[in-house]
């Protein structure tokens, strides 16, 4: 065999054309090392002694965000009042009856928009709006003056470790994409985090928190379908202590707030978690469809009374969302509300900021409302 494959290669050198030069002696790794070592030893007098390697980022950083104002200009609120002021430029009786109107509709509530309207209407009343912009301005500030005591933020505290979150809601808020969403911006923040599956009614839950998790790069605690949500969250609560895991974020059962059963299992959650830690859960999230108008007041009063609420969180605010109900829940309850959802991606959870969701609600002037 050898020798054939010799003879060929004799064959197919004598068939190459005589003007064809014959192919160089291959050289050796050795050789070639040797022959670019000046243009190495050149290159290197303009290169650093050290390279230093490129920090590493110390929390997972977001994609910039839109402005609130982006986010919010679709929503019903926003379209009616800029309506309104377009069709009322004048101040009289019947603008203020309108924007009361406009205003209930929007899920601010009765008792919130009439004193909202009764504070314009003494003010208008004393001649201190010279035009529709200083009334406008008004308004803002005050649905910024009702919002400002409920803007708390969330601060776990480093002392409790892990800072127990526990999430609660009923089906369909968005609770479970809360949660993914929650864990990347505090991860951001530099925090590390575990998610506890313990909404386990829905298989599907269970593996939409699973995708979560790989896209944050966090661990996930679950067990199978159907399995006791509070035997989940205290094997969680236990994983996170031994990692050493700052914050622990748990799901739950999305349920009906008339449902006096499942009620009672985030009670027992509580109880469970005592056994731990007699703190736990350090924050009760309930998670509101800002969609859902006035029904969210049930929806809190419900909830407050069988895990005892301490944040809120109001999702879907974008598109055709009404947005009043944010106002209605301040004036009515003065809990916490910790962050909005203002859209689908991870950026869209925003922390809870009264100047920045008016100004997306309202127009900054009248001249604006009519564009």
């Amino acid at each position: 065999m050898l020798k054939f494959w010799k003879k060929k290669g004799a064959e197919e050198t004598a068939a190459q054309p005589a003007e064809e030069s014959q192919p160089e002696k291959s050289q050796t790794f050795s050789e070639i090392l040797l022959e670019a070592a000046p243009a190495l030893q050149e290159a290197a007098k303009e290169t650093p002694a050290s390279i230093e390697p490129s920090p590493q980022p110390s929390a997972l950083s977001l994609p910039p965000k839109r402005t609130w104002r982006e986010r919010l200009a679709g929503s019903v609120f926003n379209r009616d009042i800029r309506d309104l002021f377009a069709r009322h430029p004048q101040l009289d009786e019947a603008f203020l009856e309108e924007l009361e109107t406009t205003l209930i509709g929007a899920d601010v509530g009765v008792a919130a928009s009439t004193e909202l309207v009764e504070a314009l209407r003494k003010r208008m009343g004393k001649r201190e709006f010279a035009d529709a912009d200083a009334l406008l301005a008004c308004l803002r500030a005050e649905l910024i003056a009702l919002l400002i005591p409920v803007s708390v933020p969330l601060l776990p505290q480093s002392t409790q470790s892990p800072f127990v979150i526990l999430m609660v809601g009923v089906n369909g808020v968005g609770k479970t994409t809360t949660i993914g969403k929650l864990a990347r911006h505090l991860l951001a923040q530099g925090r590390s985090v575990v998610l506890a599956a313990g909404d386990t009614f829905r298989a599907a839950a269970v593996e939409q928190l699973k995708t979560w998790g790989e896209r944050n790069n966090v661990p996930v605690i679950a067990q199978g379908s159907g399995a006791d949500s509070a035997s989940v969250i205290f094997d969680a609560l236990q994983s996170a202590r031994a990692r050493g895991t700052q914050i622990l974020i748990a799901d739950t059962a999305g349920r009906l707030h008339t449902q006096s059963g499942l009620m009672d299992e985030l009670a027992k959650i509580r109880r469970v978690l005592a056994k731990l830690d007699a703190d736990a859960p350090h924050e009760v999230l309930l998670v509101i469809d800002g969609t859902t108008g006035q029904n969210a007041i049930s929806q809190v009063r419900q909830f407050r009374a069988a895990i005892g609420v301490t944040g809120l969180v109001v999702t879907k605010l974008d598109g055709t969302a009404k947005g009043g109900v944010v106002f209605a829940l301040a004036r009515e309850f003065g809990l916490p509300i910790r962050y909005l959802g203002l859209g689908e991606t991870a950026e869209d959870l925003r922390e809870f900021d009264p100047a920045a969701f008016v100004d997306g609600l309202l127009p900054a002037s009248l001249g604006d409302a009519q564009t």
